[in-house]
């Protein structure tokens, strides 16, 4: 089982390491408590699944989609890793890169106004 963290945790740092531009932006909203004081973690490893950013304390999951989760196969495969996670008892938000680069702003008042709607 050891082995099998270690290969999450392993592909996290690289995601960290590679983020995209979109994530970036919203990485400069969420780090150091700066939206609502609301402590995010990104590309965190939940089972079998690496989530792009969570806020642990309200269970929330904040998704940047690109234009590759616009296929069939990948829209089948996000619909099983929110089922997966819904069922571990996690809300997630997604948003397309796009929306990101058109209004960062708009993104992270809907981030926050998530956060609120999610009891403590």
């Amino acid at each position: 089982m050891r082995g099998l963290r270690l290969i999450e945790t392993r592909r996290a740092r690289q995601l960290r390491r590679e983020a995209t531009s979109a994530e970036k932006i919203v990485w400069s909203r969420l780090r150091n408590r700066s939206l609502g004081g609301f402590k995010f973690i990104r590309q965190e490893p939940i089972g079998p699944v690496i989530t792009d950013f969570i806020c642990r304390e309200r269970r929330l999951i904040v998704e940047i989609d690109g234009e590759t989760h616009s296929s069939a196969e990948e829209i089948a495969s996000d619909a099983r890793r929110a089922a997966f996670l819904n069922a571990k008892g996690y809300r997630i938000i997604r948003f397309t890169n796009q929306a990101v680069y058109e209004n960062a702003e708009a993104v992270a008042d809907a981030i926050l106004r998530a956060l609120d709607e999610v009891s403590a």
